[in-house]
């Protein structure tokens, strides 16, 4: 084979992610050698390319003839399940490979794994990058989010690809190189975590309208359009409009109200909760969103308590509260509720990834992360574009909630926001997401918290100490033996008669 023949990347694993990134890749003119463990895969990408292109794309069907067939320094993106398939691929990729030959692992793989690889990599003189790719079949195939991190060498090898494959917005490709280790897929696992409790708010949102504005589909339908054209732009928000005007074939009506309510989940989700919690990160909206996917899973449990309840005398008046609502106002406020939820939401996401960046010594770029997120992926959003340039007005920026730009907007929303958590809470309807993002910004807005009562308590049963507000030092204090004192002193002057 003459060297001009020779593709210019690789890319192993074709279930439907992988097809559409080679396609996206070869359509852009960068030949690409593609390889499967089952070969009816490499025929079905290689009809594609035809009946799609043609593309300069070449099927391989062992992974010798896969890897020969692409130009040195080798770059080999690997998109397969994440776990031991992805140990396995690379086994039997890199007994073919060089030093100076790069993998790009495209899953949503745990950061430590990748960090094991990349050292695993380098012992046999192998370049190593665990790239974050968001958006979807769609984003794969026609521009996603890409998150790698790992080698520098690597990406600079691979740069000029991955500019043109990725989403392009109005300041540049959703590409940029993240930073050492693992850190690319731990920015695309926070990526999730942001997500899930997105998707949890306007699912709240939605609720709200349904049963306390007594909306209909086709309402609802409107609504989010009409919402999907101001502040609250985002690729969630348009995909919820579209999904209101969807009619059932089967069976008639709309389709959205015959979907079983049980929530799937892959597991980034709840590696960001755990994450948070071992970096003493506050991320109560995207746990709050974990915790309501794991309550949905309990499908029969929960009709078993709605009974159980309503034998019991439980009664909620949310027709009663229907007519007194103002329908119009509702709605507005429910905007305003979900756009200061989902601040608070990113907020913590965006907290933790300083955590960790600090503790590994990423150096992660906030105001870029923003940026690549702002086409291709699932949070895309308008207001990514004010998060970036609230991170480039102060890169230091202790929380999104304290950017002067945000600090305005959660104020003016506030008003809006309790009334409806409030009206929710009345009607018995659960926004545990819009409550904990309250809670966050009411927790973290107040100079003084009744954490002094929790720390005299743990000074009375573990002897854990204080500080105070007054002089520096760490204090204990006999609780028990001063109360009893106090109580025998206050008895003795017949206070208590």
């Amino acid at each position: 084979m003459e060297a001009s023949a020779l593709s210019q990347i690789g890319l192993a694993g074709l279930a439907v992610m992988g097809q559409n990134l080679a396609l996206n890749i070869a359509e852009k003119g960068f030949p690409i050698s593609v390889y499967n463990r089952t070969s009816s895969k490499v025929d079905e990408t290689l009809h594609r390319a035809q009946s799609e292109g043609p593309f300069p794309l070449t099927g391989h069907y062992t992974p010798r003839d896969f890897v020969l067939s692409i130009s040195r320094p080798r770059s080999v993106i690997i998109l397969v399940k994440a776990g031991s398939p992805v140990d396995q691929t690379i086994a039997a990729l890199s007994d073919h490979m060089d030093p100076g030959d790069t993998i790009i692992d495209g899953g949503n793989e745990w950061y430590e794994n990748t960090e094991r690889r990349i050292a695993q990599a380098s012992e046999r003189g192998l370049l190593y990058l665990g790239m974050g790719v968001s958006g979807g079949e769609d984003g794969a195939r026609n521009g996603p989010s890409l998150m790698p991190g790992g080698s520098r060498e690597a990406y600079n090898n691979i740069q000029h690809i991955l500019s043109k494959v990725a989403a392009q917005v109005d300041d540049g490709p959703c590409v940029t190189y993240i930073g050492e280790g693992g850190s690319g897929n731990f920015v695309k696992m926070v990526h999730n975590g942001i997500e899930y409790g997105d998707m949890q708010l306007i699912s709240e949102a939605y609720d709200v309208l349904k049963h306390v504005g007594g909306l209909s589909n086709a309402e609802l339908a409107e609504i989010f359009a009409d919402w999907n054209r101001g502040e609250l732009e985002s690729f969630l928000v348009e995909i919820t409009s579209d999904i209101f005007r969807v009619k059932d074939d089967l069976a008639g009506g709309d389709l959205v109200d015959k979907i079983l309510d049980k929530t799937g989940m892959k597991g980034t989700g709840k590696w960001t909760v755990q994450q948070a919690a071992e970096l003493s990160v506050a991320a109560p909206t995207i746990a709050a969103s974990l915790d309501c996917r794991y309550l949905s899973g309990l499908k029969e449990e929960r009709e078993r308590a709605a009974e159980v309840l309503e034998e019991a005398g439980m009664t909620v008046e949310i027709e009663g509260l229907r007519g007194k609502v103002d329908k119009k106002r509702l709605i507005d406020d429910v905007r305003q509720a979900l756009y200061a939820s989902k601040i608070c939401s990113y907020a913590q996401g965006m907290n933790l990834l300083r955590a960790k960046s600090v503790e590994k010594g990423w150096g992660l770029n906030f105001g870029e992360l923003a940026r690549i997120w702002k086409g291709g992926c699932i949070i895309r959003a308008v207001f990514l574009d004010r998060i970036k340039k609230a991170y480039q007005r102060n890169p230091n920026l202790a929380s999104l909630v304290v950017d002067p730009e945000f600090a305005r907007e959660m104020v003016q929303r506030q008003a809006a926001w309790r009334r409806v958590v409030g009206l929710a809470i009345q009607a018995g309807i659960s926004t545990p997401g819009m409550c904990a993002s309250l809670a966050y910004f009411d927790t973290y807005r107040r100079a003084r918290l009744p954490a002094n009562l929790v720390q005299a308590q743990r000074d009375l049963f573990g002897a854990h100490t204080y500080e105070r507000v007054d002089r520096p030092g760490a204090f204990h204090t006999e609780w028990t033996k001063l109360a009893r004192q106090s109580n025998a002193a206050a008895a003795g002057n017949g206070a208590f008669n």
